[in-house]
Formats: C-alpha cells, structure tokens, sequence
C-alpha cells in the first residue's frame, strides 16, 4: 500500500515522503478493524511533527502522520461486535479512550503511533465511530482532534455553555471554526478574532455575532469587554497560548471559563498570572482533545443540526506536500483535508 513517513530527525515538510508498506494483514487480529482510508486532515499539532517539535518519545524510526481520517471498513477480526464490513467509520485521537478522565496515552500520527495518512490502517474496534450516513468521508475525516478538542472545551470543561452564553474564539483555524458552529448551535453568542478582514467576514457568514481584528485592535480584550456591555464572556477558547493567555483571562466575566488548548504563539513566556481570574471566580481548563463518548456525543448534535465542517481546500494524495505548506502559510479558513 501507499502511505506517507515523516523521517526521523526532520525539521521540515522534506522529511515528508511517500513509500510503500506492506498491505496489512487482510483477516485483523481479534477484536481489530482493517479500514481503508478515504480522507485525512491536518491539524497544528501535525506541522510541529514534521518539524521535529513535537513533544514526546524521540520516534524510532519513520511514522505515519496524522490523527484524523475517515474510511470504510474492509474486514474485522475475531471479537469485534460494533463494526461490520462496508460501514463508514473515523478512528479516535487516542487509542484507546473511551470515557472518564484523561489518562495517559499516546495519539495517532506521533511517535510512536502510526497515523492515517496512508492506504489502509488497522485499529481496535474501541478506537473507531460510526460517521452519520449524511456526512461525507472528506467531512468525517476532520473531526477527531478539531472538532473534539472544541466540543471538550465548550461543553464538557467546567460549566457546559448555554443558550444566551457568550463565547470567544480566536483565529480562524479548524478549533475555532468549529467552535463557532457548536456555540452558534447552542444558541449562544460567538466573537470571533482575526487578523484579516476577509477572514472575519467569512467568520460572519458561519454565525459569528462580532469581530475583532486583533493587528488593528491589539488590546483586543477592552474591546471583548466593550462588546459584552463589561459583562465578558463565558467562554474563551484559547488556542494561542502564553501570547495571548493573559488578554483571554482578562475577557472572562463572572463566573467564565478558558479552555487552554493551542500554543500558536508561544508555549514559554508572556504574562499569564491567575489573579484576573481569581477575582471573578473563573477556571482555566487545559484541554487536550478529548475521549471517544465526547466524539460520539459531538457527531449527535452535528446531526441533529446539521451542522458540516469548515473544509478549506481538499488536496490529493499524491499532493500531501501542498497541503502541508499551505497549512504552514496560515491562509486556511477551517480545514485542510486530503483525499486518500
């Protein structure tokens, strides 16, 4: 089969390359799943392993990347009970976390677990959902990290977001976009951050209630308070990380939350003291995806509101190498996919 390695010791998307690998043992072991891939998508998380800045075990040797894809399942081994050959499925985050508080465990597409972006992948049954049959594979296959990670800071962290709630997303990238759309759903009001115009304007047309470009307004947090009448928000999902740590803090009201998921600014530095949150009695909430009942919980409410995922650009296989400098470039509006 064909699939992608990222090299051991790269430092840039030239660590990327495609091989062939031996097709997976066509009858899996018991309680396994052989799925053939039909779509994958790239996260943040993936361009810091093909850089090599990744945290965690140093790789042994050349991995597969990315966490999240979609296929239909070829065959199952002996023992499995929640697929059938033909069904359509996305594989988990993790493998395998199926409920509870997090634990420890390792994640798809890093050192030292093979990823999806190749041909076929064989998983544990626990480590699959089922996709809604209205969903396509490109749509199926950019959920896992994104999608979870913002229902996890929206709804499951702290207090649950609500209708009348106000939310804070920042940037336009796959988590926010996406928590856009949950928040919108649950008949709250997002503010949305960019630093481009036409990228907010795009943020409106997907629900987002006001707007901030955060290069014309620096001290973007005064103008979150102006927009809430001082009150701030309930909500802030945070995905820049110490640059912007402490302005998110300053935007909660009463009572609110920051759910801490990114560093795409800078995971070292930066005022970040709790004080602001402290004298308003609000929580900050590390959130690293999420487990598969919150996936699984996540694809009920996207069904029952039809809500599609933000997909950007759909690169080929054979092209996966674009994908990856585009994503680098930020120009993404959503989700970056590739068609397998």
């Amino acid at each position: 089969m064909k699939a992608y390695e990222v090299v051991r010791g790269t430092k840039d998307i030239s660590g990327l390359r495609l091989v062939d690998r031996p097709d997976p043992d066509p009858k899996p072991g018991p309680h396994q799943v052989l799925v053939r891939i039909r779509a994958a998508s790239l996260n943040f998380r993936d361009l810091a392993v093909v850089q090599g800045v990744y945290p965690g075990p140093p790789a042994a040797g050349p991995v597969i990347p990315l966490s999240d894809g979609a296929g239909e399942v070829m065959a199952v081994g002996e023992g499995v009970t929640r697929f059938k050959p033909g069904d359509r499925v996305a594989p988990t985050f993790f493998q395998v976390w199926i409920e509870g508080k997090p634990r420890p465990s390792y994640a798809l597409g890093a050192a030292p677990v093979d990823g999806v972006l190749a041909q076929q992948v064989v998983m544990h049954e626990d480590g699959l959902v089922a996709l809604p049959s209205w969903m396509s594979f490109e749509e199926g296959a950019s959920l896992a990290c994104a999608a979870v990670t913002a229902w996890h800071g929206l709804f499951v962290a702290g207090n649950p977001v609500k209708a009348g709630d106000s939310v804070l997303v920042l940037g336009t990238g796959g988590v926010s976009m996406f928590a856009l759309q949950f928040a919108r759903a649950a008949g709250a009001r997002v503010i949305a951050t960019s630093s481009h115009d036409e990228k907010l304007e795009r943020a409106k047309k997907h629900g987002a209630t006001d707007v901030i470009n955060y290069k014309k307004t620096p001290e973007w947090d005064k103008e979150v308070m102006r927009l809430t009448g001082g009150a701030g928000v309930d909500c802030v999902i945070e995905v820049g990380g110490s640059g912007t740590l402490a302005r998110s803090m300053a935007s909660v009201g009463y009572g609110g939350k920051v759910s801490l998921i990114g560093v795409l600014t800078n995971a070292q530095g930066g005022d970040t003291s709790p004080h602001s949150l402290m004298f308003r009695g609000g929580s900050l909430h590390g959130i690293f995806v999420g487990n598969r009942v919150m996936f699984e919980d996540m694809l009920k409410a996207m069904t029952v509101n039809k809500i599609h995922p933000i997909i950007d650009k759909t690169y080929e296989f054979a092209d996966a190498a674009s994908a990856y400098k585009y994503q680098m470039e930020g120009k993404h509006f959503g989700k970056v996919v590739i068609r397998v």
